[in-house]
């Protein structure tokens, strides 16, 4: 219970943060999602029941997008509790020249899962990987995401990781970035600082001011919008 009450937290709150920083800083894609938002808050006289907030499109396509380019945890360790042999998507050349399809991992070997690695792939998602783009979820996904063996329990990702370790908090983390997303975007517009944000690759992504490194902190400009 203390493991379910605590997940989702930072995570969450700094993927939020994420989401509000990109929708400042592309005003078409912030007016899109808003749109949205009012239209469906009008159909229901106000408040937006659960099953039709998850399932606003372009709400979760912003979602997806940002966890899939900007998990909030780029990577995490792992240790074979036995020997295996893992194989490998495509081959590699070892020092003999041999090409090799699988490797051995020893038990006790640490593994370090590279998160935003596996989520950027181009051999996946193409060579747009690298760009913002929530709309490519609109569509169908690229056929190597589909077929890919991807671990991950959330849309072919590895932000969530996988198996019995996975995040036990991913669909509440979900649904609190929804929630959160909807009351803001709804009532606020937001605009990019004056001044330079840099994400530190800590821990967790955490945005900070170029010129003050060490503080975590994300100022941007915002104003009513009049209902």
């Amino acid at each position: 219970m203390t493991t379910f009450t605590f997940a989702a937290t930072d995570t969450t709150s700094n993927a939020l943060s994420r989401t509000i920083h990109l929708l400042a800083s592309h005003p078409q894609v912030q007016e899109r999602l808003r749109t949205e938002l009012l239209e469906a808050r009008r159909a229901h006289g106000g408040d937006i029941p659960y099953d039709d907030l998850v399932a606003l499109p372009f709400m979760d396509a912003i979602c997806r997008e940002t966890l899939r380019l900007h998990a909030p945890v780029s990577k995490i360790i792992r240790v074979a509790q036995q020997d295996i042999v893992l194989p490998l998507s495509t081959p590699i050349r070892g020092i003999d020249g041999t090409e090799m399809y699988s490797i051995l991992v020893p038990k006790n070997t640490k593994i370090i899962i590279a998160i935003l690695n596996a989520n950027k792939d181009p051999l996946l998602w193409g060579p747009d990987t690298l760009e913002w783009k929530p709309e490519r979820w609109l569509a169908p996904l690229p056929e190597a995401v589909q077929e890919a063996p991807m671990a991950g329990i959330y849309s072919h990702l590895l932000t969530f990781l996988g198996g019995g370790r996975a995040c036990i908090g991913f669909k509440f983390s979900q649904l609190e970035m929804k929630v959160v997303l909807s009351g803001l975007i709804s009532q606020f517009r937001f605009f990019p600082p004056e001044k330079e944000i840099e994400w530190q690759m800590r821990s967790i992504a955490t945005p900070t001011l170029k010129e003050f490194p060490e503080k975590c902190q994300l100022p941007l400009k915002m104003e009513l919008i009049n209902s």
